[in-house]
């Protein structure tokens, strides 16, 4: 990006550089897309895809891309493994010019160190090959072995790796099913020992319960290898969770870069700010009553100031006119978290204002009367795993009220929202009985007396 590429060293030649050059916060830079165009077509039919993209990927990071269907992810990480030309601006890897006319030598490094994991992992494995040519591919190509039983050795190891056996070699991959197909291609990526994966919505294919497995699969590999991702998603829940750096792109324009904390604390340009609100919350009645948040491109005056991705301190950058990044910089240094997600009638009856400066109250809707607004790191967003409001729970607070209180004021607290209630619940019945008691004792001690 801007500010870092002054700092940055440009290296040429036809081969790669044992490490890349050093950015302003000490890390290495493994690959930097600067300024970069990405057109479709001539003349009059010509399409831009990609205007003006330009971020960074730290050695050993996960950079996430987000955004909505179209708006030019996967035609980035095309770009990168030299599949999609670039019609303006420069891709570096180790700070060597990738992009347009390279050497030989260089692109053959270039394919054996960057490799891709695509969105169909149907799409993506010959039908006709087995699962051991297919894994075995990139090796041929390379010849990266010393003899067929290092092949062989290298195949087996990694198809176990990927949580698959080695009798599955010699099958084909439409006997797989969807996340098996995932596993394979994720072993055909990883037995290039690559040091940068684009990982092109691996999941988004797969059924909810094997996501979590495949991430998984995606960090072991990043822990034990020290491999570096472009994580390509359109889900903001779970990039969340995995990313070190993300980046928001709308209609083929980085419109904000920012460490991945930083990004859902301080969501400053709205299109993210609407992504963010559009997160689904795990309970059906919040989920009901949420207020979305909807990006309107006509707020921004683009007339009389030339917009563009500008630093604003705290490696965040924001795409906007000099106005509106004074104002984005003035609400960062208030350093008081944006509320992203709001709720109606949770709590408050308070209406507020968005960073592009609209009333949350026009975006209300038929929700309801006023809207409780809820920081992304507050109360949602970290819905804990175990908040199950187990009725054990409850049990316990009836027959130890005092503690079940405590209980409760602590779990409120740690936003363990439903075991709260059930606390709560048991212990203000456990009070009542025993209230109850301490009356009838006294009625009883008191006709005692008479």
């Amino acid at each position: 990006m801007d500010n870092n590429s002054s700092n940055k060293t440009i290296f040429s030649g036809s081969h790669l550089p044992e490490h890349g050059p050093i950015g302003e916060n000490g890390k290495e830079i493994l690959l930097s897309v600067d300024h970069v165009d990405i057109t479709f077509g001539k003349g009059e039919n010509a399409v831009k895809a990609v205007t003006d993209a330009s971020f960074d990927i730290y050695k050993g990071e996960t950079f996430s891309l987000v955004g909505e269907s179209g708006s030019g992810k996967t035609t980035i990480g095309r770009a990168v493994i030299r599949v999609n030309p670039c019609s303006a601006g420069e891709i570096r890897y180790k700070g060597v010019k990738i992009s347009g006319k390279i050497s030989h030598s260089l692109d053959r490094e270039v394919i054996r160190n960057i490799q891709m994991v695509f969105q169909d992992p149907a799409a993506s494995l010959n039908e006709r090959a087995t699962v051991d040519y297919i894994i075995s591919e990139g090796l041929y190509n390379f010849h990266l072995y010393e003899n067929e039983a290092d092949r062989v050795q290298k195949v087996e190891k990694m198809i176990e790796e990927v949580g698959l056996l080695p009798e599955h070699l010699t099958r084909y991959p439409h006997e797989f099913s969807g996340g098996q197909r995932q596993r394979i291609g994720l072993a055909r990526a990883m037995v290039m020992e690559p040091e940068l994966v684009i990982a092109d919505e691996p999941i988004s294919a797969l059924d909810v319960s094997i996501r979590a497995q495949v991430l998984n699969l995606l960090k072991k590999f990043q822990r034990e290898r020290d491999i570096t991702y472009l994580f390509i998603a359109h889900d903001l829940s779970i990039v969340r969770y995995i990313s070190d750096h993300i980046g928001v792109i709308y209609k083929g324009r980085i419109v904000e870069v920012a460490p991945t904390e930083e990004l859902f604390d301080f969501p400053l340009h709205p299109y993210t700010h609407s992504l963010i609100s559009a997160i689904p919350i795990p309970d059906p009645k919040l989920e009901k009553s949420k207020v979305l948040y909807t990006y309107d491109p006509s707020i921004h005056d683009y007339s009389t100031e030339q917009p563009a991705l500008t630093d604003i301190g705290h490696g965040h950058f924001v795409y906007g006119s000099p106005s509106e990044i004074e104002k984005y910089k003035k609400i960062r240094e208030k350093n008081e978290p944006i509320r992203a997600i709001t709720i109606a009638g949770l709590n408050t009856d308070e209406t507020l204002e968005d960073v592009s400066g609209t009333d949350k109250g026009e975006n209300r809707g038929a929700a309801g009367s006023a809207d409780a607004a809820l920081a992304p790191g507050d109360y949602i967003l970290n819905a804990p795993l175990h908040d199950t409001g187990n009725i054990w729970l409850g049990v316990l607070s009836f027959f130890l009220p005092v503690i079940g209180l405590i209980a409760a004021y602590v779990f409120r607290k740690k936003n363990y929202i439903r075991n709260f209630k059930v606390c709560r619940k048991g212990a203000l019945m456990g009070l009542g009985i025993l209230l109850l008691f301490v009356v009838i004792f006294l009625a009883a001690l008191g006709f005692s007396l008479l």
